[in-house]
């Protein structure tokens, strides 16, 4: 570019276009990223190191960078597989992608723009002259015309508009380059949740299915109660109501076990009658110990979210450029060469050339120009609200992770606890039971709150795990350390 300057500088010598070339500048901002804050910790509380729960440990580590397959953490080789598919075959990654390589094309397009235009003509007409025409032998004449010429162009860009237009157009590139990485991290999260929900409704089912068995039997002794008089039949019809009020629970658990994986074989681009899921159970995903807790001033830089904003803010910092360019004047380095007869035989027996500049000068728009680029500017102000937005959003959602995998390990601690004096009273009713001093429905009674404490159990280990999920998520999923983005099931 600069060499092509310099000729044309060379060319344009002791003309006017050379003291507009020399003179030339890029009008507009110049685009600055926003500082990152400097702010060491997303809110007032503390992180306790380490939380323990159900014999599990999870430590936070300030600062610790994210490997960016973080779903191998969970240890399940059945995971990975379907997160794998997942990536090669997902439509909306691949739409993302196609989304990208089109603005990467686009970009290529506008750099045109810093090349001059080359053009050639060709034109063969039949005329008939009058007498007013000049160059005429005689009035009314008929005769040919044949003419070849090649043109060449070049916009001086003195004021920079095209070239704040090619920044926006990388700008926009970011833009999806960043939309990419958010899919990618989207679509990972999504499986891996979606896989942790059906292990977890595949649990609470079979703990379910075990629990009316229980109350079933529960019934069977309460109505020969009934029957033989000891028990008042409102005592029947309670245990009925609950029985059917669990059988309900548990078509819900079937249904909600059905979606999850229609939605797994979605989210891996397959209809859901064919895809094979492999069945993963809760035990088998274990528990990532320790979790990096990336510093504010790095996660402005990690999230797709906010690099997406960051980069809508570059675009309009750059469209103020090309409005304020277009009200300064425009201008274009052009020269013709070409021949002219009146038959193919004499096409080159006269010649003509031109060359020189022409300058367009927008001397009045009725305010289009002003309260264009004033608009421009508005926009740039609504980027910038809107990427505080973001970023903002971003905080409190990592603060919300942080706070929610403590409470986990609390509730997760106190389940596990309740679980277990469960089992510790169902021991001591059967022993009671085998010597003769309680009644069997004391038995089931006892073992139908143990598979309850088992059933809320399983959802605060559920939760336990998707909420390490979140806080991948949060902290933007280490895309940094991915491979480089294909459509052979990469990541971006």
């Amino acid at each position: 570019m600069s060499r092509l300057r310099r000729r044309l500088q060379a060319a344009c010598a002791g003309s006017p276009c050379a003291l507009l070339l020399i003179a030339s500048c890029t009008v507009g901002p110049d685009f600055k990223p926003p500082e990152a804050p400097d702010r060491q910790l997303y809110w007032q509380g503390t992180l306790a190191n380490p939380i323990e729960a159900q014999g599990q440990s999870q430590g936070f580590v300030p600062g610790g960078d994210l490997q960016w397959d973080w779903w191998t953490l969970f240890r399940s080789p059945a995971l990975d597989a379907v997160v794998r598919l997942a990536i090669s075959r997902n439509p909306s990654l691949r739409a993302a992608e196609a989304s990208l390589r089109q603005s990467q094309d686009l970009l290529k397009a506008g750099q045109g723009v810093y090349y001059p235009q080359v053009s050639g003509r060709f034109a063969g007409s039949r005329q008939q002259g009058n007498a007013g025409q000049p160059g005429l032998a005689t009035a009314d004449s008929i005769f040919n015309v044949v003419t070849l010429s090649g043109t060449v162009s070049y916009a001086l860009d003195v004021f920079g508009g095209e070239r704040r237009a090619v920044e926006g157009l990388q700008a926009q590139v970011d833009v999806q380059a960043d939309r990419l990485r958010a899919a990618f991290l989207a679509l990972t999260a999504n499986v891996v949740n979606t896989a942790i929900a059906r292990a977890a409704y595949a649990a609470q089912m079979q703990a379910s299915e075990q629990l009316i068995a229980l109350q079933q039997q529960q019934l069977e002794v309460t109505q020969v109660q009934v029957r033989s008089g000891t028990l008042a039949d409102s005592a029947q019809s309670s245990l009925r109501s609950l029985i059917a009020t669990n059988q309900a629970q548990l078509a819900e658990l079937k249904q909600r076990y059905t979606q999850s994986g229609h939605l797994l074989a979605l989210l891996g681009g397959s209809a859901p009658n064919q895809m094979l899921l492999p069945d993963i159970s809760l035990g088998s995903l274990s528990l990532p110990h320790d979790l990096p807790v990336s510093l504010p001033s790095a996660l402005v830089r990690q999230r797709p979210d906010i690099r997406v904003a960051e980069a809508q803010l570059h675009q309009a910092s750059a469209d103020i450029g090309v409005a304020t360019a277009a009200m300064f004047p425009s201008v274009t380095l052009s020269a013709q060469y070409g021949t002219a007869g009146t038959a193919m035989s004499s096409l080159f027996s006269k010649r003509f050339w031109s060359i020189g500049p022409s300058i367009d000068i927008p001397l009045f728009e009725g305010g289009r120009l002003w309260f264009g680029r004033e608009a421009a500017r508005e926009a740039y102000r609504q980027a910038a609200a809107s990427y505080r937005q973001v970023v903002l959003s971003a905080f409190a959602q990592v603060a919300d992770v942080l706070d929610a995998l403590q409470l986990d390990a609390v509730a997760l601690q106190k389940r596990s606890e309740s679980a277990a004096a469960a089992e510790a009273a169902l021991q001591a009713v059967q022993a009671s039971y085998r010597a003769g001093l309680v009644p069997y429905v004391d038995v089931l009674v006892a073992d139908v709150q143990l598979q309850q404490a088992n059933m809320l159990l399983l959802d605060a280990s559920a939760q336990r795990r998707q909420d390490t999920v979140a806080l991948y998520v949060a902290l933007g999923g280490g895309w940094w350390h991915a491979p480089q983005v294909g459509s052979g099931g990469e990541a971006p």
